[in-house]
């Protein structure tokens, strides 16, 4: 069995492993985290496309003791990772460009245990883009990508493919990149357009692992896997020593104890507690979540969890409402950026006074962590920009004027009241929910809303 050395890390080997697969929104810090802590040995995070990693940055964030990768167009985090799984995450790219890959490997090798390229997705959007399964049809240019890879940075490179229609040109294509130097390779039994519902070509697998003299990964057997005994079944079908799960982890990660499942309430529970701990996105805890659920979302809990939107109140379900307000307490004093502040180009701290109007005038404006979440508002009538309108009206005031600037592709606005401005300090995706953050915190600042209502998000409880 081939191993690479590497210099950062020693030697990271792929035989005889269970693997958390990379899957799209699921495979982030807190999931990768759960399942090292159920027994998996690595853990890939899901794809990220090449050129997203190109326009990031690098920052190490201090309090939540992370390395964070920041999208410099709209300030968002596009990978997160820790010291915890350093020696066990593999980091998976989506490229068709062998001279981007290297930029993006040599970015974040020092950050991950290895590398892998993405040569088995079958969505539109990487098909399309020359990535994905479409790297299956041109055999030469993925080469040429592990080639680079390989050669470019210190720690270990794999790919992971689906298998072709017919089983001697899978053999034959696998030989062609084993014989690149990388470190091992998942097969995920099915063809680019077979879907879960088909059955996993087992055999394909076997053969493959009987054909390459590096580890070969067991991958699309979680049909059959409802158990950590049935990881041994898959195995021993595929003849692979390593075994890589998707939804089966996805459903219930401790699918990775030996001592067998754990209730999916514990699960859930502890995955919310990495989503606490780590600041995830509330949107994408959410989603994982969803997908633990399943069917249990038409429950009574299940309901009431679908119409949550803070991490505060997915938490308050599962009994962890105490838990999480310390935290996110303990992040506001330690510091900690929401999420929602975003600053354009290289987020930079925001200045208190601003230039406003005419060029070289400096005003005073009232700024609030105040950001607008749609969501939460189930009538117009009832929207800060229209609430602060009709306000104003039976003041007899000036209606509010609002004065918008764009940096990159955010927003951030002003309104004007009686003479003052307001603005939050949040930059928005869009002119519309700019204006209603401004008037958001207008609203705050002349009474019509509790400032101490407001949560750390920025909405109302």
């Amino acid at each position: 069995m081939a191993e690479m050395k590497s210099k950062a890390y020693g030697t990271i080997s792929y035989a005889n492993k269970l693997i958390l697969a990379p899957m799209v929104r699921v495979g982030t810090l807190p999931m990768r985290l759960l399942a090292l802590d159920y027994g998996a040995d690595i853990v890939y995070c899901e794809e990220l496309i090449d050129w997203k990693l190109l326009r990031s940055v690098r920052r190490e964030n201090e309090v939540l003791g992370t390395v964070d990768y920041i999208d410099k167009s709209d300030g968002t985090v596009v990978f997160r990772t820790c010291q915890r799984e350093k020696s066990h995450v593999v980091f998976q790219i989506g490229t068709c460009d062998p001279e981007r890959a290297l930029k993006v490997a040599k970015l974040v090798e020092n950050d991950v245990a290895g590398i892998d390229v993405n040569m088995g997705c079958p969505k539109e959007f990487s098909v399309k883009g020359g990535m994905g399964s479409a790297l299956l049809t041109q055999p030469k240019k993925a080469q040429e990508i592990l080639r680079i890879l390989v050669q470019g940075v210190k720690i270990p490179i794999t790919c992971k493919i689906r298998i072709l229609h017919d089983l001697e040109s899978t053999v034959e294509l696998c030989k062609q990149l084993a014989d690149c130097g990388i470190a091992a390779i998942a097969v995920h039994g099915r063809t680019k357009d077979e879907r879960p519902r088909h059955m996993n070509h087992n055999d394909f697998i076997r053969a493959v692992s009987q054909s390459v003299n590096i580890p070969v990964i067991a991958n699309g057997g979680s049909k059959e896997i409802e158990r950590y005994e049935d990881i041994a079944k898959f195995r021993e079908e595929t003849g692979c020593s390593s075994v890589m799960l998707a939804r089966a982890a996805q459903w219930n990660c401790s699918i990775f104890r030996p001592e067998g499942l754990l209730p999916l309430d514990d699960v859930i529970a502890a995955y919310l507690c990495y989503a606490v701990d780590y600041d995830n996105a509330p949107a994408n805890s959410k989603y994982c979540v969803q997908n633990m659920l399943r069917e249990l979302q038409e429950t009574p809990r299940g309901k009431k969890f679908l119409e949550a939107q803070t991490l505060q109140q997915m938490c308050s379900l599962w009994g962890l409402s105490e838990y999480c307000s310390k935290k996110q307490l303990e992040f506001k004093e330690s510091g900690l950026q929401d999420r929602h502040a975003v600053v354009p180009v290289l987020l930079e701290p925001q200045l208190k006074k601003r230039k406003i109007g005419t060029e070289g005038a400096t005003d005073d404006i009232v700024e609030m962590q105040c950001s607008f979440l749609r969501s939460l508002y189930t009538s117009d009538v009832d929207l800060p920009k229209t609430k602060l309108l009709n306000w104003a009206r039976v003041r007899g005031l000036k209606h509010p004027t609002y004065t918008t600037q764009q940096e990159d592709k955010l927003f951030k606005s002003v309104v004007t009241l009686d003479g003052k401005k307001y603005s939050s300090s949040y930059w928005e995706k869009n002119k519309r929910r700019a204006e209603q953050g401004a008037a958001l915190v207008c609203l705050c600042a002349v009474g019509v809303v509790d400032i101490r209502t407001l949560t750390r998000d920025g909405s109302i409880r």
